[in-house]
This record gives structure tokens, sequence and C-alpha cells, in this order.
């Protein structure tokens, strides 16, 4: 496999500019093209981080695992557990042994999250169809495979077509991309379409044999509580009854849309505790001057992911989304807003993802009132009271989901009330 040392950054169908990375000394390198800048549109497409000079910026402070040595924004771009796990399978079934993060965004190309796209574009067979039961086949091959992918009889055909719709998204659950057409109803890849002609969904996959319980139903579940509460979400609905699939909120309107991870905006590294507090979310969204609605959307979902035992919420886990007609930015829909521990082995006490007033344990009413205060969130006793009386809601769908007694009962032992 050829290296690529640049690779063009373009968003709406302009060139933003190129990025470089020196494998020799852990470093990348961001040169906007002078031509955009001095149109002077889009200018708030990367508010933190990048200046919007013509010299060369360079970057050597993101040298750990979540960013890969690449400025934040365009890390944002590459996949996360699983997608890895395929992009590594992949790689392995077609002989290739370890890329740079800048290889694999050529394979990301036009196909990531959001609508920042990379060129030149590694090419990779396209095709038109979607076997679901072929694809949780390989999947299951895929998650336990402990050798060689070719050695344990992969199909190296169904892989690729894993690999083009499996390996964009972010998180660690097995999911994939597709495209539903809505006059016909046909499911096709979802790796480049985005017309208006579709539906786009990201579908989260239930493999039969990998749980004694479903997570897909868990956070079905949470999505009509969610809704109940008139947090914003993007439709969702199950597939087969078993699958997740939400709509994709950086698809919307046959336009793709720019879209970054407070951990993508800032350069806070999700897996560090020390930067990882709902106060730096609130910060955040302030500095971005959106809407004061999203400030009490954020309070609204801080509230649910408390009462609601969802300690995953960490800073990738929430997102922002870029009008380019207005050159502002707005809080996106929310997102894996789910149960997060095991409902079976849920016998310790979780640490939260972000903390609350200095805590990332024990939340009490005063903790989330702090919040509220700082904010200026109106009515915010009401918004906790009403969240925890849709505990009782969602109990109820969760049985009409299809969820056990004994999983229901366990996880409301870590509901907060």
């Amino acid at each position: 496999m050829s290296k690529n040392n640049i690779i063009n950054l373009r968003c709406f169908d302009q060139e933003i500019g190129k990025i470089g990375y020196d494998e020799n000394l852990n470093k990348s390198y961001f040169q906007y093209n002078p031509a955009f800048l001095k149109s002077g549109i889009y200018s708030n497409l990367f508010p933190l981080i990048f200046k919007r000079v013509e010299q060369t910026q360079v970057f050597s402070q993101y040298n750990n695992d979540t960013f890969r040595n690449l400025p934040p924004m365009i890390a944002d771009s590459l996949p996360d557990m699983f997608g890895n796990l395929i992009f590594k399978t992949w790689l392995e079934s077609n002989g290739f042994e370890k890329i740079t993060a800048l290889e694999q965004l050529a394979y990301v190309a036009n196909r990531g999250m959001g609508a920042l796209e990379y060129e030149p574009i590694a090419h990779i067979p396209r095709n038109t169809s979607i076997n679901l039961d072929e694809i949780i086949t390989v999947l299951k091959k895929v998650m336990r495979q402990k050798s060689n992918t070719i050695s344990d009889g992969m199909d190296t055909e169904a892989l690729i077509n894993i690999f083009k719709i499996g390996s964009s998204a972010g998180g660690a659950q097995p999911k994939i991309l597709i495209s539903e057409n809505k006059k016909s109803g046909k499911i096709i890849p979802g790796d480049v379409e985005y017309s208006n002609q579709y539906h786009h969904y990201l579908v989260k996959l239930h493999l039969d044999d990998e749980h004694r319980y479903n997570k897909c139903l868990i956070e079905y579940s949470y999505f009509l509580t969610a809704q109940c509460l008139d947090i914003e979400m993007m439709c969702s609905k199950l597939i087969d009854n078993k699958h997740f699939a939400t709509l994709r909120y950086d698809r919307q309107n046959g336009e793709k849309q720019h879209t970054l991870t407070a951990s993508g905006l800032t350069g806070w590294d999700f897996r560090n505790p020390q930067i990882s507090s709902y106060e730096n979310l609130f910060n955040l969204a302030n500095y971005l001057k959106v809407p004061h609605h999203d400030i009490h959307e954020l309070f609204k979902r801080m509230v649910f992911n408390v009462v609601f035992a969802n300690a995953d919420d960490h800073l990738k886990n929430h997102a922002f989304i870029y009008n380019e007609i207005s050159n502002e930015w707005q809080l996106a829909p929310a997102y894996d807003m789910t149960y997060s521990l095991n409902p079976i082995l849920n016998y310790k006490k979780s640490s939260r993802a972000l903390s609350i007033n200095n805590k990332r344990v024990d939340i009490n009413r005063e903790d989330l009132l702090k919040i509220a205060k700082e904010n200026t969130i109106k009515n915010p006793k009401s918004i906790i009271d009403k969240t925890v009386q849709a505990i009782a809601y969602w109990q109820q769908q969760a049985q009409i989901a299809g969820i056990s007694d004994k999983i229901i009962s366990n996880m409301k032992r870590d509901f907060w009330n």
C-alpha cells in the first residue's frame, strides 16, 4: 500500500486545505487553501484549534489513541472501536498489516460521518444491495475471530460490504449505515448515498448470541422515553424487532451536515477525566453561541442521563452541527442515550464519564440545580421531577419491547430519584 503523506480536505464542494503527517516526528500539519481563506465563506467551520492563516500549522500535542496525532476535528472522522475492528479485519483479509491514520482517511474519503471529505480517495468496489442476515453472519465471525481472517473462512466480498458501511460509524457496538428508498422501501448501502430520495439510518445490530439480553431493545425504550420528555432526537425504529435504527442527523434534506463532537471541536480527550465535565460541555455550548434553547436542551439531557443511569455520556457522545448558511453552530440531536451498564452484572457502582459539580457518583438535586443556576435554566426542578416521573413510562415501554422483568428490575436499581 502506498503511503499518503498529504491529503486534501474538502467540505461543501470546497477545498478547505491540506493535511500532512510525519511518521518519524509524530507531527501532523494543516494548511488552509489560500483561495478558501480569501473567499471568507464558512469562516466558522472550525471555531477552535485551526487559526485562519495561510501559514502551515503544526500539531504534536495530539499523540494519543483518541486523536492519533491528527488535529481533533480531522480525527473525528476516524472510526472508533467497532469501526477499527472492521477496518483491521478487512486489511488483514487483503494482506495489509498497518496503515497510518492519514492513509485511513483516504478510505474514509467521502463516506464518513459529517460533511468532511478526504482526497485522494482509496478505491473500494461499490455495490448496491444489502443482505442483513449475511452481514450478521460475517459480523459474528469478525467479533469472535482470534487469528487471521482468511483462515477463518471469511467471505471477503461480504466483508468489504461491511467494511464500507460499518467502518465509518463511531462507538463500540456493531453498527452499519444504510439508506432506505422513501418510495420503494429498498435498502442500499449508506456509505455514499445522501440524496433526499432516501431515509438515511445508522443501524445498531443485535447479534443473537452475544448477550443474554438485547441492547437495542433497551436503547429503543430509552428513545421512546426521551421522546416523551421532548428531548430532541432523530426518529428511530426497530428493524425485525431487534435492531435499533436511527435517522442520521448528519444527513438531512438531501445534504451532508458538518458535525463535530465536543471532543473533536476542542481537542479534549474524552478519556481524560480531568476535563470531562458537564461544566466544560456547557461552557463549550456557550462559547459557540448556540441558542439558549440548546442550553436548556442540554440540561434536559444531563438530567435524563443521571436519572436513567447513562454513565457513558462522554465528550464524543455530544455533538454540534454547523449551519453553512448562517455560519453558526447549534446542538446536534441527542444520540447514544441508553443504559450504559450490563444489567446482568450491575453489582458495582459506576463512575460517570462526565462529572457534575466535581462529582462522578452520588449526584444529587443540588448538583443539578447548581448547573441550572450557572446556565439560567428555567424551571429546573420541574425538569428533574418530570424526568423521574418518566421512569414509570420507561418501564411500560420496556415491557412492551419484550425486555424481561429481571432486566428491568436490575436496571431500576441504578436509576436515580
